[in-house]
């Protein structure tokens, strides 16, 4: 038992480092039922204490490769979401436009064209909020 409570502290704390405390905090507190907190707790087990953990791929290389899951996924909300955790994590506003750009190649143009607009309004809902520094210009 105490393994795993230690390792659903831990994809907790990954969790609220990616996505941030006020977003990690609102989805645990809205998932307390019986039917929903089982799965959260599997979420941040499983999906942030093992695999987010493991030292093969840092953070920043799984932000890139989440963006793309998303996008083929067509996972708008969490897209966003995860947007936000890739900034947190380093990756660039370039190189978010490079994932979106490839990915309408593979997942087609509609896709991307949604995607680039999820990407861009969850960039500038970080530089509102104070919590990022525009990159790229609004306007060229």
């Amino acid at each position: 038992m105490s393994s795993e409570k230690s390792l659903y502290d831990k994809g907790k704390e990954v969790r609220i480092t990616v996505l941030g405390e006020a977003h990690v905090q609102r989805s645990l507190a809205a998932r307390q039922s019986e039917f929903a907190k089982p799965l959260q707790d599997f979420t941040t087990e499983y999906c942030w204490g093992k695999v987010w953990s493991r030292p093969e791929l840092d953070r920043r290389s799984r932000s890139l490769v989440n963006l793309g899951f998303m996008i083929a996924l067509h996972s708008w909300h969490e897209l966003s979401i995860h947007t936000k955790g890739a900034l947190r994590n380093g990756v660039t506003e370039a190189e978010i436009r490079e994932v979106v750009m490839q990915s309408m190649v593979y997942c087609g143009v509609p896709s991307g064209v949604q995607a680039l607009k999820v990407c861009e309004t969850a960039i500038n809902e970080m530089v509102e909020g104070g919590e990022h520094q525009r990159q790229l210009k609004e306007k060229v």
